[in-house]
C-alpha cells in the first residue's frame, strides 16, 4: 500500500458512488443520500495529516448527520488524520462492517451474453434485489444516483437460460474500472458468471482507456474475497464504519 494509491482510489470510489449532499470539513468530506451505501452515506478524511481541530470536527459531523434525520458515521480509513480511531471509540461510536479494497489487472473479455446498460432497468433491479444486503434505501438509490454520475457508469446484466442471471455496475475513472453490485441469482451460483460480470465489465473499462480494476468488499464475504484474489485483485487497504447510535 502507498498513500498515492489510497488516495487515487479513494477519489475514484467517491466518484464512483455519489452522493447529493456533501459538506466539506476541513480534510473531511461529509456525504449523505438515502441511508442505504454506506460510502453515500458517511464523512471520510482525505488527508492523513495532524488535526488540531479533530474533536470538534467530529461534533460537527455528528451535527450534519442529526439535522438530516440520519445517524452519523465515519468510515475510517488509511487517510485518517492520527488518533481519529480512538478518539471516536472514547466518544461511544460504536465499530462496524470492515471491509477491504482489491486493486489489480483483470483480464478482459467481451461477453456476448452481457447486455451493457446505460442506466438499471427492471430485470437488473430484479438481480440485485435477491442479494440480502441490498435493502430497499440501497436499490432506491442505485436509481436515484443515474443522473448524479459526472464519470462513465453502466450496469451489466448477464441473460443465462431466457432469464437475467447476473448484474453488476461499473464505472471508469480515468486508469481505473470500478466494480460494484455483483449479484448473482442463487438458482445460477457457482457457474462461473461472477467472472464473466468482471471481465466484461473490465473490457468496457479497457476500451475507454482504463488499465487496473478496483473494488470493495466485507472481509466477512469470503466467497466474493476469493473470487477477487482468484481474477487477480489483491487488497489495497481496509476501511471500518464507526456509527453514533
Amino acid at each position: 500500500m502507498t498513500l498515492e494509491l489510497v488516495h487515487a482510489l479513494e477519489r475514484a470510489t467517491l466518484n464512483a458512488l455519489p452522493s447529493p449532499r456533501v459538506v466539506f470539513d476541513g480534510p473531511f468530506v461529509v456525504r449523505s443520500f438515502l441511508g442505504g451505501t454506506g460510502r453515500a452515506n458517511a464523512a471520510c478524511s482525505l488527508d492523513p495529516t495532524p488535526d488540531p481541530e479533530l474533536e470538534a470536527r467530529i461534533g460537527r459531523v455528528a451535527g450534519h448527520y442529526r439535522r438530516w434525520g440520519m445517524t452519523p458515521r465515519f468510515r475510517s480509513a488509511p487517510l485518517d488524520p492520527p488518533g481519529l480511531a480512538a478518539l471516536l471509540r472514547a466518544q461511544g461510536w460504536a465499530e462496524a462492517d470492515e471491509s477491504h479494497v482489491t486493486h489489480g489487472r483483470v483480464a478482459p473479455r467481451e461477453d456476448p451474453a452481457i447486455r451493457i446498460l446505460p442506466a438499471p432497468d427492471a430485470a437488473w433491479l430484479e438481480v440485485i434485489g435477491t442479494v440480502e444486503y441490498q435493502s430497499a434505501a440501497r436499490r432506491a438509490e442505485k436509481q436515484e444516483a443515474v443522473k448524479l454520475f459526472a464519470i462513465p457508469a453502466v450496469w451489466l446484466v448477464l441473460e443465462e437460460e431466457g432469464q437475467a442471471a447476473a448484474a453488476m455496475s461499473a464505472t471508469c475513472d480515468g486508469r481505473f474500472t470500478g466494480i460494484f453490485d455483483l449479484a448473482v441469482r442463487p438458482e445460477f451460483r457457482r457457474r462461473g458468471l461472477a467472472q464473466r460480470m468482471i471481465r466484461a465489465a473490465a473490457h468496457w473499462g479497457q476500451g475507454l482507456g482504463a488499465e487496473t480494476c478496483f473494488a470493495q468488499v466485507a472481509i466477512t464475504n469470503t466467497a466474493s474475497v476469493a473470487l477477487q484474489a482468484g481474477l487477480g485483485l489483491t487488497e489495497a487497504y481496509r476501511y471500518q464504519y464507526f456509527l453514533l447510535r
